[in-house]
């Protein structure tokens, strides 16, 4: 079975290197629509796969990390990196270009770390990502399964390049939150939110 939770954020970047001009010269902002979907062949205490609720922590946390936050590709021009650091309290640096298919590719991977270093509390068993959509707009979108995460042809994403700025770490609910997970610490759910 599938679930799918919806989660927004509005963020500013640039593309590099894309064909169209606006979009690899200028700053510009979309309003993004992310839909998590998680599969189980089990479900849980309560016959579910994976509480709505239980979302509400890292994964919406991590998600709302981009939202207000300027994105950019560590290998951009160390000029503009500095700019968007001088002048925004909120940024993420990515070692990947910050297209919506990349996007995609990130946010599976960061959602499927948490979950796999998540004890369960209410017998949920067997539950993974089943995909990631990202919608840059309403009319296009890029989605990731699996074998896209990990396909090294979409270049090579490794969590620890990821760099989040200080400000968005003190809005998470656990401020060290990032760190623990690249540590591999195991986040236990709450028995009851």
């Amino acid at each position: 079975m599938i679930i799918r939770k919806l989660f927004k954020f509005e963020n500013a970047h640039i593309v590099r290197k894309c064909t169209s001009n606006r979009c690899k010269n200028s700053i510009h902002g979309h309003s993004y629509k992310v839909e998590v979907l998680f599969e189980s062949n089990f479900l849980d205490n309560a016959q579910m796969v994976y509480d709505f609720g239980l979302m509400k922590g890292k994964i919406k946390d991590i998600i709302d990390s981009f939202d207000h936050a300027t994105t950019f590709w560590k290998e951009d021009d160390m000029e503009y990196i500095n700019a968007i650091k001088k002048f925004s309290q909120r940024w993420i640096a990515l070692p990947v270009n910050p297209s919506a298919e990349q996007y995609s590719r990130v946010i599976f991977l960061m959602v499927e770390k948490i979950l796999q270093q998540t004890k369960m509390k209410n017998g949920e068993e067997g539950i993974k990502v089943y995909s990631i959509i990202v919608h840059e707009t309403d009319t296009g979108y890029a989605q990731c399964f699996r074998k896209d995460a990990y396909n090294e042809n979409m270049g090579e994403i490794d969590l620890k390049e990821i760099e989040f700025s200080e400000q968005i770490k003190k809005e998470w609910q656990d401020p060290l939150m990032w760190d623990k997970l690249l540590g591999g610490e195991v986040f236990e759910n709450p028995k009851v939110i």
